[in-house]
């Protein structure tokens, strides 16, 4: 297959065989050995090796063809592999996201009638098994880590090591009978965040993913010579598509980030120069950076500067409107060589000193940290697509980007707006459909459009989201308002970590924060309260302090959309707490039943 192009690919096995062949020498991914405290590395040729002995084991377990077989592990080399291993056999891969809790997990297997689990440790299969879930289809479980005790949980089902699976297999595959997928076949079976109520099964092709791998391949350009950090889970499609099959179709490195606690470390050592990631990472750097600068109000009054300077100047080169006068354009190309010398550089650091590009995809991303990073000169792009468009319909470029949209559509990617405003998709990397859910495909897909419940209009070729047409608030006295445009505007100040805005027949928006530590402590002590106590986050005079700060910041709203009560803590919402989902959006059931007692108490107030 080396001397055929990538047009020629039509399925991910194909695809990673090519790549294999292609560049065997090249860095395929890099991971952190514990052990031996080093950043280790394997070829194509060595990942290609690993994959096909991880296919034997699967060939050997006796899976029919179409079976599911679901991965709960953490991002890494050995989740490539298997991932990889399962599709070379023409199986389907459920990923399941490593810190998910056991209930949505055993969930999920059961809706998928997964015949085989692959996980990290016997204490998942253990509190699968507790959660009382009946799993007829599973005919075994691979556990990387068995404890002392070992795994006799399971009602009978099979639980094996996994050196004790792979030393099971054959060595070589002349023993074993195979058929590699066709484009038609499924690819994945990836259950959605879930954010408003329980999973559904998105089936998504090799046709569906290739064909978006290959239209994002023309909008990215990502080469031989890139090294992408990856930081979402392997079980989300965003960073299945973007992040995992486009370095194959590249031939870039992946090296895959410890943990969001060391993010910033990995960013030193791996130094990408492509980072494929939702707006709650940049968010955080860009709080981390002046949380930083804070100390020294003169370093945070240049920095700032140094931002909007930087932001007129990318207004100017990329023809966005802008309210720009002659004197003021003769200002910034005189100040420009000065803050970028004293304050520009300082943001670009952060990840590294080589990116090159920084996708941010999922969620809309907030034009405070979009206007920071486009001025100091780390290239972010903003970009949309769910997961039943395999995910990504459009996504701008670093040459022609406008951070008030979401891009262009990719190439082969249908779009319309419909009558009432819903942003509607068409083209090959649209979802076959919802497992065992057709009433939901019928709705879903109309005429052979998405319907993708996303308010739109079209600017110049661009697509910009105006709203979320099932995320809405209707107040009891009727306005509608969108909570993500409250939540973005809340959150971009640096004293406001997360948000969550309630109102929903309720006479007036309210919130809940989770306040940032530096901004607790400081506003704790002026009011004369302990910080460090629980009783303090209930003080009248915090909560009127905090909704006077977070009114000056969605003064630009409509008066009956400002929150008017707020519910103050300091934990911080977690997909281990079950209040984010793997991709870092809030889980909004699960948060207004875990408030639900303070969210009352406010408005009887």
């Amino acid at each position: 297959m080396s001397s055929q192009d990538l047009s020629s690919v039509r399925t991910l096995p194909e695809l990673f065989a090519w790549r294999a062949s292609r560049t065997p020498s090249g860095d395929a991914y890099r991971y952190f050995d514990g052990a031996s405290t080093k950043w280790m590395s394997f070829t194509w040729k060595e990942s290609a090796g690993h994959v096909a002995r991880c296919a034997r084991a699967l060939s050997a377990v006796g899976l029919p063809e179409g079976a599911r077989v679901a991965l709960l592990l953490p991002n890494g080399p050995r989740t490539v592999f298997l991932d990889q291993a399962v599709l070379a056999r023409g199986c389907v891969p459920v990923p399941m996201h490593a810190l998910d809790n056991s209930a949505s997990i055993a969930y999920i297997l059961s809706d998928s009638d997964a015949s085989l689990l692959i996980a990290e440790n016997d204490k998942q299969w253990q509190d699968i098994v507790a959660t009382g879930v009946p799993l007829p289809a599973l005919k075994g479980v691979v556990v990387m880590e068995m404890g002392e005790a070992g795994s006799a949980a399971g009602g009978g089902t099979p639980v094996w090591t996994y050196d004790e699976w792979l030393s099971a297999a054959p060595g070589d595959d002349r023993s074993l009978s195979m058929r590699l997928p066709e484009p038609s076949d499924l690819a994945a079976l990836v259950y959605t965040s879930g954010t408003t109520g329980k999973p559904k099964g998105v089936m998504l092709t090799h046709e569906n993913v290739v064909s978006n791998v290959k239209a994002v391949m023309q909008r990215i350009a990502a080469d031989e010579t890139d090294v992408f950090l990856s930081i979402l889970p392997l079980s989300h499609t965003f960073e299945r598509t973007a992040g995992y099959y486009l370095p194959v179709a590249a031939g870039a490195c992946v090296a895959f980030a410890r943990s969001t606690k060391l993010l910033q470390q990995d960013f030193q050592m791996v130094r990408p120069t492509i980072l494929i990631s939702v707006p709650r990472i940049y968010e955080r750097i860009y709080a981390g950076v002046e949380a930083a600068l804070s100390t020294s109000k003169l370093k945070l009054r240049l920095f700032r500067l140094a931002q909007a300077v930087g932001w007129r100047r990318f207004c100017r080169a990329h023809g966005l409107s802008l309210a720009d006068r002659l004197i003021e354009r003769a200002g910034d190309a005189l100040a420009w060589p000065v803050l970028d010398r004293l304050a520009g550089h300082l943001l670009a650091r952060q990840f590294g000193g080589r990116l090159r590009l920084a996708v941010s995809g999922g969620a809309p991303l907030s034009p405070a940290v979009a206007h920071c990073f486009l001025g100091l000169g780390v290239p972010i792009a903003q970009g949309y697509g769910m997961t039943e468009a395999s995910p990504v319909v459009a996504v701008n470029m670093r040459a022609d980007n406008d951070p008030s949209t979401v891009g262009r559509p990719l190439p082969g990617v249908e779009i319309r707006i419909s009558e009432n405003g819903e942003l509607l998709v068409r083209g090959s990397n649209i979802m076959r459909g919802y497992w065992k859910r057709d009433a939901d495909t019928a709705s879903a897909i109309v005429d052979g459009w998405l319907r993708t419940g996303d308010r739109a209009e079209m600017d110049s070729g661009r697509i910009r989201i105006v709203g979320r047409a099932k995320e809405i608030i209707v107040t009891s006295t009727g306005e509608k308002i969108a909570p993500a445009d409250l939540e973005l505007a809340i959150t971009a100040d640096a004293a406001f970590e997360q948000a969550f805005v309630v109102g929903d027949n309720r006479p007036f928006i309210a919130c809940v924060v989770v306040l940032g530590g530096a901004y607790w402590n400081e506003l704790a002590i002026s009011l004369g309260l302990d910080p460090r106590a629980r009783e303090s986050l209930k003080s009248q005079k915090a909560a009127e302090a905090v909704i006077r700060r977070i009114c000056g910041l969605t003064k630009n709203f409509p008066y009956y959309a400002q929150p008017r009560a707020v519910v103050l803590t300091r934990e911080p919402w977690t997909v281990e707490n079950t209040l984010m989902t793997p991709t870092l959006k809030l889980k909004r059931n699960n948060l207004s039943v875990r408030f639900a007692q303070d969210i009352d108490l406010i408005y009887k107030k």
